[in-house]
Parts: C-alpha cells; structure tokens; sequence
C-alpha cells in the first residue's frame, strides 16, 4: 500500500500538463523545458516547489479496441531526485479503468502486472518500476492491455526506439 500511495502522490500538474503537450506536439507549459526528442519518446524536466523533475514519455504508436470515444493515452518515467524517487512509471489511458481491474504490460516475453487507480495505472512498487526500465531498455516493442470502467478492453502498442536515450537524458537533467 506504502508503494501505491508513492505513485499516486506523485501525479502532478505539471506532469501531467507535459503529458498533455507531449501528446498534442504542443508547446510546453511555462515552467517545463523539453530536453530532447529520441526517436517515439520526448525528455522533459520541470521543477515543482523549487525541486527538479524530469521525465519522459510516449504515445502508443498502434491503440485497439471497440471504443467510440477515447482520451489521450500516454506513458512517463518520472525522476524526483529531491524525494529519492526514480523511475516511478505512469500509464494514462485515456479513460477510467474497471474497479479492481489490472493492467498487463508486456515486452518481449517478460510481462509485468500494474494495478489500477482511476484513469491511471502503476507499478506495485520500485522494485517493479526499475525491472520494467531495464525491459524497456532492452526490448524493442511493449504492449499495454486495460479494460475500461464499461467493460472495454484495450490494446496499446508502444516503440520503445529512442528510449534508452531519452532516459539517459532525463538522468543527467535530473543529475541521478
């Protein structure tokens, strides 16, 4: 619970409004700074209450399922060295998940369980968060499946073609 209450913590405005630009190829809020671009992932940093974050992110490159109407889905990787929190992983949906439901994330043959809260979902813990960044540094493609509050069930598809990159870049922003 400790854990799950760490991620829901940091869900903040203004990752979530660099979330917003990422997906709209927008421009970014006032107070954050887009680092580098690395092939289908963008590296951000940004501060919040005088402390430096810095994270990545991406849009699906393929979304399935019988919807007729979705929000913006997206995945982070947030660094809050001030907090001694790294890597904490974030994936919006882009709609309200089933109550008690979970997400499965799979890369390669290694898949990974996150559990669900409103529209977001995450990791277990950080032993979870660092064992996916590994995976996601090694794979090439990861797939993301969520079934929404009616009942949807949903297939997103992520490159993970620049990611290495872009997490080197959220490191050394980030100095961690």
């Amino acid at each position: 619970m400790k854990g799950r209450m760490r991620r829901l913590q940091h869900i903040s405005a203004a990752v979530v409004l660099a979330a917003v630009s990422l997906a709209t190829a927008g421009p970014a809020t006032a107070a954050e700074t887009l680092i580098s671009k690395h092939g289908d992932w963008e590296a951000f940093s940004d501060t919040e209450k005088g402390k430096p974050v810095c994270y990545m992110g991406s849009e699906p490159t393929k979304a399935r399922g019988k919807y007729k109407a979705r929000g913006r889905t997206f995945l982070l990787i947030t660094h809050r060295p001030a907090e001694k929190s790294t890597n904490v992983i974030s994936f919006r949906a882009g709609y309200t998940f089933k109550k008690g439901s979970q997400v499965q994330l799979t890369i390669g043959k290694t898949t990974f369980k996150l559990f669900t809260d409103g529209g977001w979902a995450f990791t277990p813990d950080r032993d979870a968060d660092n064992d996916l960044v590994k995976a996601m540094i090694r794979g090439a493609t990861m797939t993301v499946k969520g079934t929404s509050s009616r009942g949807t069930l949903t297939t997103d598809t992520y490159s993970l073609k620049g990611f290495t990159a872009a997490y080197r870049a959220i490191g050394k922003a980030c100095k961690v």
